[in-house]
């Protein structure tokens, strides 16, 4: 379900596609989280809540550089994901505004379980080449799990994970770009990965090898690091992405 949404104040805007800018300078921050509303129709009347309750308020603070919901492909839940220039900006929200919001949007929508917000900074982004235009009408969530905190030992899976894509003879065709992020926790990172379609990550997971990913040493690499307890992988799709006028 991709959602577009008109501006009823200048203030705020969907951006085209409901896209993020992943790689905009100044983030020092990101925050994901997760809704739970129980069924398909739950989640587009939620999204179609959280839109009116924003668009008709003016931006919160010019510390929020941007905020993005996606429908979970399981019907089920809602990925929030929003950019911070820090900490401070983040808790001046949640002060002054987070909770009015959220009462606007639980009157239209009763029920709404909040779970698993975590927080993280950017790392490194694998990008599309020159002239690649294509838009994403899936993103990937991968959140990999470490059995303890160690900042050089997430660092160094993440440099095996671009290391492997670079080298792969094969890669999949329908991959468009990968963001990697780092938990502020010491235990966890965040791949936000835009793919062309649920369809074509899935034909990327039913190719040989182990996931996503050739059968080379370097994917093997990936799979037997160190320290890795798990991986959860979820699919979305584009729903809604505002951000302060410019």
């Amino acid at each position: 379900m991709t959602r577009t949404t008109r501006t009823t104040r200048p203030s705020a805007y969907a951006r085209p596609h409901a896209r993020p800018d992943l790689t905009r300078p100044g983030v020092g921050l990101v925050k994901a989280s997760t809704w739970r509303v129980g069924t398909p129709e739950r989640q587009r009347a939620a999204l179609d809540a959280i839109a009116r309750t924003w668009e008709s308020r003016p931006w919160p603070t010019e510390g929020l550089l941007s905020y993005t919901v996606h429908p979970g492909e399981d019907g089920d839940t809602l990925l929030h994901y929003s950019q911070w220039r820090s900490e401070e900006d983040y808790r001046e929200l949640v002060r002054t505004e987070r909770a009015t919001r959220n009462a606007e949007i639980d009157a239209a929508v009763p029920g709404i379980e909040r779970v698993a917000l975590h927080s993280y900074e950017p790392y490194r982004s694998r990008v599309p080449g020159e002239g690649d235009g294509r838009v994403p009408g899936c993103v990937v969530t991968v959140e990999v799990e470490f059995d303890g905190p160690d900042p050089a030992r997430r660092r160094g899976w993440v440099d095996a994970v671009l290391e492997a894509l670079d080298s792969d003879p094969a890669p999949p065709p329908g991959g468009v770009s990968g963001h990697f992020h780092l938990g502020l926790d010491g235990a966890r990172v965040l791949n936000y990965a835009e793919w062309e379609s649920a369809a074509a990550h899935e034909a990327a997971l039913a190719a040989p090898g182990d996931g996503v990913g050739a059968p080379t040493s370097q994917w093997r690499r990936v799979r037997e690091y160190p320290g890795l307890v798990r991986s959860t992988v979820r699919r979305h799709t584009p729903g809604l992405s505002l951000g302060p006028d410019v």
